[in-house]
C-alpha cells in the first residue's frame, strides 16, 4: 500500500528487474543502468495494474528496470474516488516516492491514456523524473469528438453512469465538476524539458484522434520525439510487446 499526500491508500506491485542473459560489454553495461532504473507504470481511466494486460506490460518492461504499477484512486483495490486526471498527480507523486526509497536512483514514467495526462502533467507541475512517456494521452479536456470518448463523459457526469462504471468496472468517480480546472496536458508539456518526452499515439486511436499527439508535441520543448504507430489503436489494450520493448529500450537509452 501507498499513501498520498493528502491520506489515500493506494494498492500497488513492486516487479524488480527481471536479468537477461547479457552477452556483450554494452548489454552488460544495461544491466547495470536497469538495476538503477525504476519505471512507474500509470494505467488509463477504469485500469488496474491487476489486469492482464497491465501485467503484460510490467514483464516487459522489467527487462529495463524495476516496474512500480498501481492502481489510481477510485480504482480497483485502492480508496477514495477518481478525479479523472486532476489529483491523479498526488497518486503518481506516492509512486515516483517509493521507487526513490527502493533505491531507484534514475525513474522514468510511463503512462496510458489518463494515465498519459498525469504523467505529463506531474512531470510538467512537480518534476523528480528523469524521462516520461505518454501513451495514448489526450492533450485537452472535455473532448468529446469520438463515440468512445461521448460514453466515457456519460460515465463521469451521469449517476447511472457513474453506477455502472462502479459495479462494471470497480471504478468509483467522484461527483462534480473540476474546481478549479486543471491546466491541460498540452500546456503542462512545455514545463517538462529538460527531462526527456516521449509521445507515442496510434493512428487507429478510436477515443483521441492524432491531432492530440500533435498538439502535444507541439507544446514540448527538447529533448522530445513523437511516434505515431500505424495500426495501433488505444492505450494499454492495443499496446503490442513490440511497441512495450521498443519503449522500454527509448528509456534505457535516454537515462545512460
Amino acid at each position: 500500500m501507498l499513501r498520498t499526500d493528502d491520506g489515500v491508500r493506494l494498492n500497488a506491485a513492486h516487479t524488480p528487474f527481471a536479468r537477461r542473459r547479457l552477452p556483450s560489454d554494452r548489454a552488460r553495461l544495461h544491466g547495470v543502468e536497469a538495476m538503477n532504473t525504476g519505471i512507474v507504470m500509470a494505467h488509463g481511466f477504469t485500469g488496474s495494474w491487476r489486469d492482464r494486460t497491465a501485467r503484460r506490460i510490467v514483464h516487459v518492461l522489467s527487462g529495463y528496470g524495476g516496474v512500480v504499477a498501481f492502481d489510481f484512486r477510485g480504482h480497483g483495490r485502492s480508496g477514495g474516488e477518481t478525479t479523472v486526471g486532476d489529483r491523479e498527480i498526488l497518486d503518481l507523486e506516492a509512486a515516483v516516492r517509493h521507487a526513490r526509497v527502493a533505491g531507484y536512483s534514475k525513474i522514468a514514467v510511463v503512462g496510458f491514456s489518463m494515465g498519459a495526462a498525469v504523467a505529463i502533467r506531474h512531470a510538467g507541475l512537480r518534476g523528480g523524473v528523469d524521462a516520461v512517456v505518454a501513451v495514448s494521452a489526450p492533450a485537452r479536456w472535455y473532448y468529446r469528438g469520438t463515440k468512445p470518448m461521448r460514453q466515457v463523459h456519460w460515465a463521469i457526469e451521469r449517476p447511472f453512469g457513474r453506477l455502472a462504471a462502479r459495479v462494471v468496472k470497480r471504478t468509483r468517480i467522484a461527483r462534480g465538476d473540476w474546481n478549479p480546472i486543471p491546466m491541460p496536458p498540452h500546456e503542462a508539456a512545455a514545463l517538462i524539458s529538460p527531462t526527456p518526452l516521449l509521445i507515442v499515439h496510434g493512428d487507429e486511436d478510436a477515443f483521441f484522434p492524432l491531432d492530440h499527439a500533435h498538439q502535444l508535441y507541439a507544446g514540448a520543448r527538447e529533448p522530445k520525439e513523437l511516434w505515431i504507430e500505424p495500426g495501433y489503436g488505444h492505450a494499454e489494450t492495443a499496446a503490442p510487446p513490440e511497441l512495450i520493448r521498443r519503449i522500454g529500450k527509448w528509456i534505457s537509452s535516454n537515462l545512460l
